[in-house]
């Protein structure tokens, strides 16, 4: 890629940059642009990319743009920068990084006929470069242009391409997986804490803990159910734990949870 537009140097903006300029792309041909100036110069500061609070100027001629705008300016930013994706020397991709918005909204906002588009459901995970991006790939691309983006979209972490039917599940499977394993972190801590340990001895523990079932869920071939019974001895401690977990209704609440968030993306999507 000779030129990438980044619109919206928040969380998942940056983390982005840091993983393309971690994976060798060259900083000047990064482009990011935020509201504010500072935020801007502090980015610029930090990676050495060119920033600028004019998406159109962004825009120019670049190869992909990534949308890292909130769900409910997504399609204004496209509409801001139509006119300059049409009148491009190169054929530019736009790629989503929000929940929620349709691939044929944000297709039916550009004008200019054949635009590739595509919608990605990132998580916060990013930021450590152990993101997951779920991609899914427009009516006006191509096989080889797909491949390109998930090529870019790996120096943050794990890529997966999915029909966009999926994109509603893969939001409140990993999208807002995060934010479940940090609640359940807290939980762990305070529930330490009640039996005796300080805050911060049961914050250490249960931060290195899931970290270290993380890693143990990384390696390949990694089955939960087989990981989970090797902890599991007959009539110990885990076991009764476990019981009361699943007495207390905690696989449904999260089947009942990821209900509610795929038809909060669906909501989004004015589905």
């Amino acid at each position: 890629m000779n030129k990438i537009a980044v619109l919206g140097g928040g969380q998942i903006g940056e983390a982005l940059i840091s993983g393309l300029i971690s994976a060798g792309h060259d900083p000047k041909s990064i482009t990011v642009t935020n509201r504010r100036e500072a935020r801007g110069e502090e980015l610029a500061d930090r990676y050495g990319v060119y920033p600028t609070t004019d998406n159109e100027e962004a825009a120019s001629n670049a190869d992909v743009v990534f949308l890292c705008v909130k769900p409910a300016g997504i399609l204004a930013v496209i509409e801001e920068i139509a006119e300059t994706i049409a009148s491009n020397d190169v054929s530019t991709m736009v790629v989503s990084m929000a929940a929620g918005i349709s691939l044929e909204r944000m297709e039916d906002a550009i004008p200019a006929a054949g635009t590739p588009v595509l919608r990605v459901m990132p998580n916060t995970s990013m930021l450590v470069g152990k993101g997951v991006c779920a991609l899914s790939p427009g009516k006006h691309v191509s096989q080889e242009q797909t491949e390109a983006v998930v090529g870019l979209l790996e120096a943050t972490g794990t890529v997966v391409v999915v029909p966009e039917s999926q994109m509603d599940a893969v939001t409140a499977v990993s999208g807002s997986g995060p934010a479940y394993i940090f609640l359940v972190a807290e939980a762990l801590i305070d529930a330490g804490v009640s039996l005796g340990l300080t805050r911060d001895v049961a914050r250490d523990l249960t931060n290195a803990t899931i970290a270290g079932a993380g890693a143990m869920l990384d390696q390949e071939g990694a089955d939960p159910v087989a990981l989970r019974a090797g902890v599991s001895s007959p009539a110990g401690t885990t076991v009764a734990a476990i019981r009361e977990l699943e007495e207390s209704g905690l696989r449904g609440a999260f089947y009942r949870a990821l209900e509610k968030n795929a038809q909060r993306s669906r909501e989004l999507g004015g589905r």
